[in-house]
């Protein structure tokens, strides 16, 4: 029965990321820039929900979460691609603010003594009554991986001369990846799981990041397409700023 539910969850893992990777690109089309805007900030705010449940991935012990993360990286990614560091890193802040905003409204929300019909506040402070630790590790994580994200994709920009567009987005997402997968488990898992349930955490969270990083790669060829052929990409430009 286990082996069934791992190769399940390993098949929709698969499904469910390829499906993501998709619609970024159809975000990327049909709405530009301010689509993946859209975009970072959901995934930031539902990232940090599903981070709440653990699942086996691959025979290893995994939080959820990886996919829609692994998406922001794809989108700051392919701002600064079509853009400039400049707008990437406005994203990047936009959805640092929705996540924070996020926390401190649903304390508030938790804090309120439920009424005697209530069906949903047990299950809402299950969730987001460890969520401020999680956003803290979470926004920290965040921050300097996306920062040295967009960095490191300038750096490998100017290095290569702008070619080589799969080089510079594994390379800077695969290292700014580890950094947030360090950052994040320390901060807000150490010490809720026993110690070899946390390395193996951390383990399958860069692993399946990792994996993320191979997968959206064609993803991200496809989004710069499809993002210059948009009537609603204009002024895109790949001039440093």
């Amino acid at each position: 029965m286990l082996d069934i539910i791992v190769s399940f969850n390993n098949l929709l893992w698969l499904v469910f990321a390829l499906v993501t990777l998709s619609l970024s690109v159809v975000v990327v089309r049909l709405f530009g820039r301010t689509g993946l805007y859209m975009l970072v900030v959901a995934a930031v705010i539902v990232a940090n929900i599903q981070v709440t449940k653990t699942v086996v991935l691959f025979g290893l012990t995994a939080t959820l979460g990886n996919v829609l993360y692994g998406t922001v990286f794809l989108s700051t990614d392919v701002l600064s691609e079509l853009y400039g560091r400049k707008e990437a890193r406005r994203c990047v802040w936009l959805g640092f603010v929705a996540m924070s905003l996020s926390v401190v409204w649903m304390q508030f929300a938790i804090w309120f003594v439920p009424g005697s019909h209530d069906f949903a506040h047990d299950s809402l402070a299950t969730i987001f009554g460890i969520m401020p630790r999680i956003a803290a590790g979470s926004l920290v994580a965040y921050l300097v991986s996306q920062h040295h994200d967009i960095a490191a994709f300038h750096f490998w920009r100017k290095k290569t001369g702008g070619r080589y567009l799969w080089l510079r987005n594994c390379a800077s997402t695969m290292v700014s990846q580890a950094i947030d997968s360090v950052l994040f488990c320390f901060i807000a898992l150490w010490g809720i799981f026993e110690p070899t349930t946390w390395l193996q955490i951390l383990a399958t969270t860069y692993l399946l990041k990792w994996l993320m990083a191979f997968l959206d790669t064609p993803f991200m060829y496809l989004a710069i397409r499809m993002g210059r052929g948009s009537p609603l990409v204009k002024g895109a430009t790949d001039e440093e700023d």
